[in-house]
């Protein structure tokens, strides 16, 4: 691991098994990072690019916090490294801001909005939350996971919330039920009225998530993160159909509408981008449409 690198980890954290936080020094992407961006880590010059939402930031300190989950080869290098160590590349930030960051203040003011955040989807949820209370707004969350060990920053996220439920699947903790469970309880037997739900976590608990807010008649944002590999739209992994239209999660998100969202065919393509052979095949069935329209490949 290179020492002279400009990226150093301040702080490195585990959060739950295989789960870490790291603070890395970044100043131009503490400096202009909001809400809902993400940054692309590369360990070394030959690394990966690995796509990491924006958990937290200190522009003060002139740092990012990241979360990651040990579960491939560049992951579980990365899990290794201590602070005092660097990465060669810390890009970003990358992808649209949160919306709620542009709304209006009056109409933001009035909403009534539940985070649902599953898994790793914490980190990205948590900036979020911070920062509508940080600017005088208001709004319930819930963080659900398998069981008791896998909930993650539960401590950071009760300072910002008016509201946190914790849901386990195996009700080691918490409401017992998966986040629907959780949001139908919410709904139904404490009466509570949302405007708004912002979900993210893994793409099956999102697009169980939206298909119970449509039911509902809540509008719900969605993040396709899970999709991201190159981080730019140039390798077509994260292409998306929204309604009508052709996207990619990584340059035109990656928040969009969740009731728009083709989630059965993001979820297969993901798996055919695994193989070479998807790949092609990908590339052959979608032709100009497989990479967005501004990357370098054009």
């Amino acid at each position: 691991m290179a020492e002279n690198y400009t990226y150093t980890i301040t702080k490195k954290e585990s959060l739950a098994n295989s789960i870490y936080l790291m603070d890395v020094k970044a100043p131009r992407v503490a400096k202009n990072c909001y809400p809902g961006q993400f940054v692309i880590v590369k360990m070394d010059e030959k690394g990966e690019r690995i796509p990491l939402t924006i958990c937290d930031y200190n522009r003060e300190a002139e740092t990012v916090s990241i979360v990651f989950q040990a579960i491939g080869s560049s992951t579980g290098l990365m899990a290794q490294y201590k602070v005092g160590e660097a990465f060669s590349d810390f890009t970003g930030p990358l992808g649209r801001r949160s919306e709620l960051i542009d709304m209006p203040a009056d109409m933001l003011a009035k909403k009534k909005i539940l985070f649902v955040a599953g898994g790793v989807g914490a980190a990205p949820v948590y900036p979020q939350i911070k920062w509508m209370k940080e600017n005088g707004y208001e709004a319930d969350c819930i963080i659900g996971a398998r069981n008791k060990d896998l909930i993650i920053l539960e401590d950071n996220m009760k300072q910002y919330a008016k509201n946190l439920y914790i849901s386990t699947d195996d009700g080691s903790y918490g409401f017992k039920g998966n986040v629907n469970d959780c949001i139908k309880n919410l709904i139904n037997n404490q009466g509570k009225k949302y405007d708004l739900v912002i979900a993210i976590g893994p793409m099956i608990m999102m697009k169980f998530a939206c298909i119970l807010t449509k039911e509902l008649g809540i509008q719900t944002i969605v993040s396709m993160n899970p999709v991201m590999v190159d981080g730019t739209g140039m390798c077509g992994a994260c292409r998306l159909t929204i309604g009508n239209e052709v996207k990619f999660a990584c340059v035109d998100g990656p928040e969009f509408d969740g009731h728009l969202v083709n989630f059965d065919e993001a979820m297969k393509r993901l798996q055919m981008y695994k193989s070479e052979e998807g790949k092609k095949v990908l590339r052959n069935k979608e032709g100009a449409t497989h990479h967005h329209k501004d990357c370098e490949c054009h």
